[in-house]
């Protein structure tokens, strides 16, 4: 697929995207704006003025406070796909962008308030999931000679580090806050499940064991909780997580799933791709609510007109 394939399937994709917050403990939801076009993956700036999110190839703030939002000049990267992360300080955002040359997806970083894009990876694919909590290094997936797995790198670039090494998936890579290790989810027990491994790819542990095949673990930034999501075992083929599909949140304390711990249920809804595909924590203590984006499909040709922020809050507690 050249970049103006990629661009087309893209542009065609149809649904209604709807941006909420949860209270993970209660379930209690707010809407904050519904889309008449495709957004993804959310998260948080750590003053908790600004959910970031990306559509259509581009970056995007969104103000809390007024629901204003303003798109990231982001240069020459206007092929975004839904890997984005802040740096800790949120000095910097990195992005997985599709190069116009072979429509790849290869990382860079560029300065938070806009600016050109300075490659990190230069092979591709590379999808990136995790920054290290001292900045210095950028986690992700990649596909080298055929096989998925996860790497780490400077944030300068250079030479990868190759963390995995199996047959199968290995995805969506995230530093825990204290950043000695690193969560990710794995094909390779079957079914897709959460793992954690060291930081420098030793001692992986299969995290969450459940009939299900799950899905991007995120880390509270407290580091007690992990929400991730689920999709039914016979919905999905392990290594697939696409939109518009019925899942789960789940919730299960960090300290617990590998002693055997049950996860629960935050809610049901209809996503999937783009739902929580980085960290959404917010920054607020206690650390209770994170952003995503359940969709709802729509039939081509209709559309419906952008809803505004309801800055009371929309209270929902209905799956």
């Amino acid at each position: 697929m050249d970049i103006n394939a990629l661009r087309k399937w893209i542009a065609e994709r149809d649904s209604i995207s709807i941006l909420e917050t949860v209270d993970v403990h209660t379930g209690i939801r707010c809407v904050l704006r519904e889309f008449d076009h495709v957004i993804e993956a959310p998260n948080w700036t750590q003053d908790g003025r600004y959910l970031v999110y990306n559509s259509q190839g581009h970056l995007t703030t969104f103000e809390l406070a007024t629901g204003e939002t303003r798109e990231i000049d982001t240069g020459f990267a206007i092929d975004c796909n839904n890997d984005h992360v802040l740096a800790p300080d949120n000095s910097q955002v990195a992005v997985s962008h599709f190069t116009y040359e072979d429509a790849t997806s290869r990382i860079y970083i560029l300065p938070f308030t806009g600016g050109n894009p300075v490659l990190v990876t230069e092979k591709g694919p590379s999808y990136l999931h995790g920054w290290s909590p001292d900045g210095e290094r950028l986690a992700y997936c990649a596909e080298r000679g055929g096989q998925y797995d996860i790497y780490s790198i400077s944030v300068h670039g250079g030479a990868e580090t190759q963390l995995t090494n199996l047959p199968g998936l290995d995805d969506g890579p995230e530093y825990a806050p204290d950043g000695k290790t690193i969560w990710f989810n794995s094909t390779r027990s079957g079914l897709m499940q959460v793992w954690r491994m060291e930081a420098d790819g030793s001692n992986p542990t299969h995290m969450i064991k459940e009939d299900a095949n799950c899905w991007f673990p995120h880390v509270s930034p407290d580091g007690k909780w992990v929400v991730y999501i689920a999709y039914g075992k016979n919905d999905v083929a392990a290594g697939d997580h696409p939109a518009n599909k019925n899942v789960e949140l789940r919730l299960i304390p960090a300290l617990i799933p590998a002693q055997g711990g049950e996860s629960k249920t935050i809610l049901t809804l209809f996503g999937g791709q783009g739902t929580i595909n980085v960290n959404s924590w917010a920054p607020d203590k206690p650390h209770h609510r994170i952003c995503l984006l359940p969709a709802q499909a729509i039939s081509s040709g209709r559309s419906k007109p952008n809803q505004p922020v309801n800055l009371q809050g929309n209270h929902d507690d209905e799956n």
